[in-house]
């Protein structure tokens, strides 16, 4: 029977206070929202998230990738396939990049579990990502976080099953943006809520539930969809579910609203709980309803090495200062650097792709030594190049030799670590650091890497990889 095989999930370093908005705009607010950084956006975000549900598992045997946001970073340019260079799948999957609705992850989902099932794909990955921006000075402003999740779609091992889904599509509109509108538009709540959402979801839900035979008691945990803090209390209610001990924390409070990550990074928070035979409900509005019943297997207590929700939540730096998040975010025109031009050259990305995309070394097999990036001849022996071997070093993990800071940078988050970690098995690598507390930083710490938006040159996003001390283990 196909269903979720591995799930992950990925939550930005940063955070921004509600009380900083209060002091900046007024009004009320407790709690925090995950902030991406400055080099992140929703497909770096999804990278996180894929690693972390592929971990331990062959990579080969992935046929497909889905890529659920709202917020791609290209409008015509697929991201699928950089985030699939990035995962080190194969160059012969089926990727796809599916935008435009909140709805889009389980609408992932459902082709992952179409293509399992036909034959068409063994395993299919599907990666939802979002990092949506609202106007400054309102209440969206506060309630947006940005984040990630990822689930495995398979046959075998299965370690949450799919018993019964529905399925509403609807022309309605509540939030939306256009072509060039880079923050969201909303429609009065009170529509919104007695005659799409609450009906909706509603009969979603009822559907799914009886499909499965299952009654609302059955339900251990239900992951239930909700554009802000009051909508959801609606359809509790209505089911008469008990919110302490049946309904999953949507995290609002320290993550935020993640757009359509919000109910998989919900999903992967209640299966990290859950036990062998539980039953979950996870339901999710836009464009309509989509509502599905979970069963858990006794296959759950192999996902116990997965950093998920709980892990990378350990970790967290909280931003100083409203302006800061108004440059993560890029949220206002800044002064023009004729020093920061930026110039890309395309064919050498290409030609040596495996490094800047899938973080390849190469093995020098006359004395055993790794370098990055690739040399023309062996650093250490002076071997020629026909003697090198890939070797994949995106999992690896390694120390800090040294690094320096330049506190004068006209980087985004100064100042700009530059550091050199010396990988566990060989190999050396010089980057930026990322995710760091300039504070904090140790010449021996653990270190790993990390795939992120590098800069923007002739209208391209640039992506390469960077080091980041370890998190969340």
């Amino acid at each position: 029977m196909a269903g979720i095989i591995s799930y992950g999930a990925y939550i930005p370093l940063y955070r921004l206070s509600r009380e900083i908005l209060v002091q900046v705009w007024g009004g009320k607010g407790k709690g925090e929202k995950a902030v991406a950084s400055a080099d992140e956006d929703s497909l770096t975000l999804g990278v996180e998230a894929a690693r972390d549900c592929l971990k331990g598992f062959d990579k080969s045997k992935v046929d497909a990738l889905y890529f659920a946001t709202t917020t791609a970073p290209y409008k015509e340019k697929q991201s699928a396939s950089i985030m699939a260079a990035a995962c080190d799948l194969r160059e012969e999957i089926r990727t796809v990049d599916i935008t435009d609705s909140m709805r889009s992850a389980t609408i992932a989902l459902t082709m992952a579990m179409d293509a399992v099932k036909s034959g068409s794909a063994r395993t299919a990955l599907v990666v939802a990502a979002d990092t949506r921006l609202a106007p400054p000075d309102t209440e969206y402003e506060s309630l947006f976080g940005d984040g990630a999740a990822a689930f495995l779609i398979g046959n075998d091992d299965v370690v949450v099953e799919i018993e019964s889904s529905s399925f509403i599509t609807l022309p309605f509109v509540d939030y939306w943006r256009l072509e060039n509108d880079k923050i969201i538009r909303w429609w009065e709540e009170r529509f919104c809520r007695e005659e799409g959402y609450v009906p909706y979801m509603t009969k979603a839900i009822e559907d799914a539930i009886d499909k499965a035979n299952v009654t609302v008691a059955d339900i251990a945990k239900a992951v239930i969809y909700s554009p802000d803090k009051r909508m959801q209390g609606d359809i509790v209610k209505r089911f008469k579910f008990d919110p302490k001990a049946q309904v999953q924390d949507l995290m609002f409070d320290n993550i935020g609203h993640t757009g359509c990550a919000l109910v998989p990074m919900a999903l992967v928070a209640a299966l990290e709980n859950a036990k062998a035979g539980d039953k979950i409900l996870a339901a999710t509005w836009g464009d309509g309803a989509d509502a599905f019943v979970f069963k858990v297997t006794d296959k759950i207590s192999k996902m116990a090495d997965r950093r998920g929700i709980k892990g990378y939540l350990k970790s967290k730096v909280a931003l100083p200062t409203y302006g800061k998040y108004m440059h993560f975010r890029d949220l206002m025109e800044w002064e023009h650097d004729l020093f920061m031009e930026r110039r890309m050259a395309l064919a050498e990305i290409w030609r040596y792709r495996n490094f800047y995309f899938r973080f390849y070394g190469v093995k020098c097999t006359e004395c055993g030594h790794i370098m990055l990036p690739h040399p023309n001849f062996c650093i250490y022996c002076q071997a020629d190049e026909k003697f090198f071997e890939q070797v994949p070093m995106a999992d690896a993990k390694g120390k800090l030799v040294t690094y320096s800071m330049d506190v004068r940078s006209r980087a985004i988050d100064p100042p700009n670590v530059l550091a050199v970690v010396t990988f566990d098995g060989g190999g050396r690598f010089f980057s930026q650091m990322t995710d760091r507390d300039p504070d904090n930083i140790k010449v021996g710490m653990e270190m790993e890497v990390t795939f992120r938006r590098i800069h923007d040159a002739l209208g391209i996003h640039n992506y390469f990889w960077k080091c980041r001390p370890v998190r969340g283990d």
